[in-house]
């Protein structure tokens, strides 16, 4: 029950109508027992640093940060952890004892939940796209050892920026989308992951598959198929990766992942199962 105690916290971005984070995690506090409400506000660019410091002075415990603002609000915090200067991004937020912000990124450790049992050290792997997402993807990816990551992207400027960014932690190999060579990696591939927006519900037309359907004809059935677009569910690429027989693997577990870690970083370690935020996504879509 909301009361004139209850603390908010706030998802930051622009646009965020489409949002499901509010659905899990209100969930997930009212399992903890928590005296916590979220909710996603827009915020545009030029208001950024306003609505940060406004929230100092009000009962706002903690900001997750989406698009566009991931890397401007580096410059709004006081504290910022490893793992998000090492991405070039932050989506987590709290106050600390200072009143000021201490920030981190959560999206690696959502985005290895679902891989961590799968043994896939010394394995090879292929990112489709050189985004903000990519990023992530990567440094999971080589925290779970696999020996071999090759990106393909539209975008050689892109591309050749995300590859210089991990020149001090491993070789990448990037490949544009028309390479000839995209083909040979694609049958060879252990994991697949699809950065790429192309899928989603919203943004394209049903049924397209990024690169196109000829890209993917060498698929083979061995291969772990994931997609961290979320809706549709699943997106035409898991629909025709299952076809093929492949293990699928789509977005809402990433995304359930990666609010879990936020909550134990607002809360100071505590932690919701992952089935209590799941369910909740899996009632409303």
């Amino acid at each position: 029950m909301i009361s004139s105690k209850t603390s908010f916290i706030a998802l930051i971005g622009n646009p965020i109508s489409h949002s499901l984070s509010p659905i899990m995690q209100n969930a997930a506090f009212q399992y903890l027992g928590l005296d916590l409400i979220y909710i996603a506000i827009p915020c545009k660019d030029e208001d950024l640093e306003l609505v940060l410091n406004s929230f100092k002075k009000i009962n706002c415990k903690g900001l997750n940060i989406t698009i566009p603002h991931k890397e401007k609000v580096f410059d709004l915090c006081s504290e910022i952890s490893p793992i998000a200067n090492k991405l070039k991004a932050i989506n987590t937020l709290k106050l600390n004892s200072k009143k000021e912000w201490s920030a981190t990124n959560t999206d690696v450790e959502g985005f290895i939940y679902p891989l961590k049992t799968l043994n896939l050290a010394n394995k090879k792997s292929i990112v489709l796209g050189s985004g903000g997402a990519a990023r992530s993807v990567i440094q999971g990816l080589i925290d779970l050892n696999l020996s071999t990551i090759s990106v393909i992207s539209r975008n050689k400027l892109s591309l050749d920026k995300l590859i210089k960014n991990f020149d001090n932690q491993i070789q990448l190999q990037g490949l544009l989308n028309d390479d000839d060579k995209a083909q040979i990696l694609i049958r060879e591939a252990d994991l697949i992951v699809n950065t790429t927006p192309v899928g989603m519900k919203t943004k394209y037309e049903n049924n397209v598959l990024p690169y196109g359907e000829v890209f993917w004809k060498s698929l083979n059935s061995q291969t772990i198929i994931y997609d961290l677009i979320y809706n549709p569910a699943p997106t035409p690429l898991l629909k025709l990766s299952a076809k093929k027989g492949c293990m699928t693997i789509n977005g809402l577990e990433m995304l359930v992942a990666q609010g879990m870690k936020s909550i134990s970083f607002w809360t100071d370690g505590l932690e919701v199962p992952f089935h209590v935020m799941n369910e909740a996504l899996k009632k409303y879509l």
